[in-house]
């Protein structure tokens, strides 16, 4: 037990005896944002206790909360165990994917910058217990964070009760970077004070009332994120035509010269576009104004290509976090890491002028883009922070491979089988084949442009026939056919049979 001045005390437990803490349909706010700061040994305990009640025969199921996706050892480790009931607002796991597709899990979906402001409004329910990853916490509730900000402040604000799992394997320095703000509730809330992609606005740590903190679980456990693939040619001929482009903007004088801050999805073709920028020569120093800082950015900032990051989370792999923490006299003071509503806050990204540079699943002759639902119902990951970015973004670029599954799939088709960013915010559509410029065209203009420029040879002839036979008006759609590709595709595996 830990004593504070008042004589309040913080039980130190095993995971499993801070597991047995949580009673079954539990509202839950993990921290993480990526595996980067998740939670590790609760949840990883929690799902061992839900196969041994389901063994008996008892119901086990808690419904969770983070600020994005999470490590194998929360959403992978609970899916598999049958134990999520509900899950907000973003996943990327392979056995909750199927837990969701299949209606076993009730999935919200949601912009990433308005997790933390919903708890405080109340549209989610308040949660009974916050699990949070911390390099300490004190006796009067200072709760210093690891590698991620994400929703921890506001879930250790709103929640009941509140569990730290303190992990030693991360640099108590973390807190040099650190810029933890709650917004105030409207109509109270002032100009948020961020004009650099460096500024600081708040403190080096969460705070928490230390009356509600029930365990304390000491961990020695890694992120434990996977290192990215080296880019192959389809992700590299993506990055040259980005890199291109942004080049020809800068020399047009549509980007000033000491250029734009940029954020980046996450994934091996974002890493890809940030190290053919990191490697273009009339690509200026830049900073970024982002939510995930990946491997690449390591190099890129090492090199002085890269001179600071914004961010919500530090995602990167083992090797890259321990150069990091070798040289926090570097990287202290050149990376930012805020909770999500700011990382990711569409204000300070329209007055800083933020590049946005995204991935899609698809995109329609038009623009419309599907960044989460394969054929239209089976959900990959979720929106998570694209929308924030784009909708807000200087310039909203979109990238994708023109084809997936050997040809078998074209990201490029006549109607998105669901919308996520509508033409109304996507600027420039992206793939190997080349980049549209989507800029002041018109809907045919749009459509033209898109198919010549982006899509993939096999698939050029049947969307211009499309387009060309399709009934007119402002757009030109016919609803009897504008989803055959994905028929097709449901039905043979393939969008164009042989």
């Amino acid at each position: 037990m830990v004593s504070d001045k008042q004589g309040l005390t913080f039980p130190r437990m095993t995971a499993e005896e801070a597991a047995e803490l949580i009673p079954n349909n539990a509202m839950i706010a993990f921290s993480g944002f990526t595996p980067a700061g998740a939670a590790k040994v609760v949840p990883s305990a929690l799902a061992e206790r839900a196969k041994a009640l389901h063994e008996k025969g008892e119901e086990y199921r808690v419904r969770v909360l983070t600020g994005a996706s999470t490590g194998k050892d929360l959403d992978e480790a609970l899916a598999a165990a049958d134990a999520i009931a509900w899950r907000a607002p973003y996943q990327s796991s392979k056995s909750l994917r199927g837990c969701i597709n299949s209606q076993k899990t009730e999935f919200l979906d949601m912009h990433l910058s308005h997790v933390p402001q919903m708890l405080g409004f109340g549209f989610i329910d308040q949660p009974d217990f916050a699990v949070v990853e911390a390099t300490d916490v004190t006796p009067d509730g200072r709760v210093y964070l690891t590698t991620s900000g994400g929703i921890s402040a506001a879930a250790l604000r709103y929640a009941k009760k509140v569990i730290i799992e303190v992990n030693r394997a991360h640099s108590t320095r973390l807190a040099e970077m650190h810029d933890v703000v709650i917004l105030p509730k409207p109509p109270h809330r002032n100009p948020i004070p961020i004009f650099h992609p460096l500024s600081k606005m708040g403190t080096p740590f969460a705070t928490v009332d230390p009356k509600k903190i029930v365990a304390v679980v000491e961990n020695n456990q890694s992120d434990g994120v996977a290192p990215f693939a080296a880019p192959d040619e389809v992700s590299n001929r993506i990055a040259d035509h980005v890199v291109k482009f942004l080049v020809a903007e800068l020399k047009a004088g549509r980007i000033p010269p000491e250029f734009l801050p940029l954020q980046s999805g996450v994934g091996n073709v974002a890493n890809a576009v940030m190290a053919g920028l990191g490697t273009a020569d009339d690509i200026p120093p830049f900073y970024m104004y982002s939510e995930v800082f990946q491997d690449a950015l390591v190099d890129l900032m090492e090199s002085g290509k890269l001179l600071g990051a914004s961010t919500t989370s530090l995602t990167l792999s083992d090797p890259k976090i321990k150069s990091v923490y070798d040289n926090m006299d570097f990287y202290g003071s050149r990376v930012v890491l805020r909770p999500q509503e700011l990382s990711n806050n569409p204000g300070v990204v329209r007055r800083l002028g933020v590049i946005a540079i995204n991935t899609a699943i698809e995109a329609d002759i038009y623009g419309h883009v599907n960044s989460t639902h394969i054929c239209g119902t089976q959900l990959m990951n979720g929106i998570g922070g694209s929308g924030d970015f784009i909708r807000n973004a200087y310039l909203s670029i979109f990238v994708a491979p023109s084809v997936a599954k050997a040809g078998k799939i074209s990201a490029v088709v006549p109607m998105a089988s669901h919308v996520d960013h509508s033409e109304h915010s996507v600027n420039v559509f992206v793939t190997e084949q080349g980049l549209a410029d989507l800029r002041g065209l018109g809907p045919i203009e749009r459509a033209n442009a898109i198919i010549e420029n982006c899509a993939h040879p096999r698939y050029k002839d049947y969307l211009r026939k499309y387009v060309n036979e399709s009934p007119g008006g402002h757009l030109h759609h016919d609803l009897t056919k504008c989803f055959e590709l994905h028929r097709n595709f449901i039905e043979t595996g393939e969008m164009l049979p042989e």
